[in-house]
C-alpha cells in the first residue's frame, strides 16, 4: 500500500483508516440521558473542523482521465521537510496516536460519544488509558496531528495542528465541567487530581 510512496503523503492512509473506523463503529454506545445545549460546543467543533481541513487539506483534480486527490501546494519547499527516517518516524507515531486513541475508545465501551452528553450509566472510568490521561482519545488523536504535520512539513499542517490541539483542550475543559456537574464534582475533582488532562505525566488539576 505504501511502495514507492514519501512519508508526507504515507500519512493519509492512518487517517483515512481511523476516520472510516471511528464513523463505522459509531453507533456501538448507550442512549444518551442528558447533553448541553448545542450553543456551548459550537466553537470547539468550528476550531476542530477547521483543524482537519488545514491538516489535510487538498483537493480532487483530473488527472489521465481519473479524479485523483491533490495535496495544496508546498509553501515552505523541499528543504523543509525532515528527513526521511524523521518522517518515516511520524507515521508510525501517527499509528500510534491511533491505537492510543482506539484503545480508550473500546476502554470505554458503550459510554462513547461523539458530543459532549450523558450516557445511560455513566460513571467516572480511570482505568486503562483513563488512568494515564483524562481524554486519552483527544490524546491520541492529537499525537497523530502533531506528527502528521511534521510529515507533511507545511505551513497549513502546523495550523491545522495547533487548531486541533485549541479545539480539543476547549473540548476537554467544556467535557469536564459538563460531568463535574452531572457525576458529581467530589469524584470527578479526586479524578482530576490524580490523572493529568492531556498530556502523559503532566500537570494535574489543583
Amino acid at each position: 500500500m505504501w511502495h514507492g510512496m514519501w512519508p508526507d503523503m504515507a500519512v493519509y492512509w492512518p487517517w483515512t483508516l481511523w476516520a472510516i473506523t471511528w464513523i463505522a463503529a459509531a453507533l456501538w454506545a448507550n442512549r444518551t440521558v442528558k447533553r448541553p445545549g448545542i450553543g456551548r460546543e459550537w466553537m470547539y467543533r468550528l476550531i476542530a473542523l477547521a483543524g482537519f481541513f488545514l491538516l489535510l487539506g487538498g483537493f480532487l483534480k483530473r488527472q489521465d482521465n481519473h479524479l485523483v486527490w491533490a495535496r495544496w501546494p508546498g509553501v515552505l519547499g523541499d528543504a523543509a521537510y525532515p528527513p526521511i527516517a524523521v518522517g518515516w518516524a511520524m507515521v508510525a507515531l501517527t499509528v500510534l496516536g491511533f491505537v492510543f486513541a482506539w484503545w480508550a475508545r473500546l476502554h470505554l465501551g458503550r459510554l462513547w460519544s461523539g458530543s459532549i452528553t450523558r450516557k445511560e450509566g455513566h460513571h467516572v472510568v480511570d482505568t486503562g488509558p483513563y488512568a494515564i490521561v483524562r481524554h486519552p482519545i483527544y490524546t491520541g488523536i492529537l499525537l497523530s496531528a502533531v506528527a502528521s504535520a511534521i510529515a507533511i512539513a507545511q505551513v497549513h499542517a502546523y495550523l491545522g495542528a495547533l487548531l486541533l490541539i485549541i479545539g480539543y483542550w476547549l473540548k476537554a475543559r467544556l467535557e469536564e465541567r459538563w460531568l463535574r456537574e452531572e457525576l458529581g464534582p467530589q469524584d470527578y475533582d479526586a479524578y482530576r487530581r490524580r490523572v493529568p488532562m492531556l498530556v502523559p505525566f503532566g500537570p494535574k488539576a489543583a
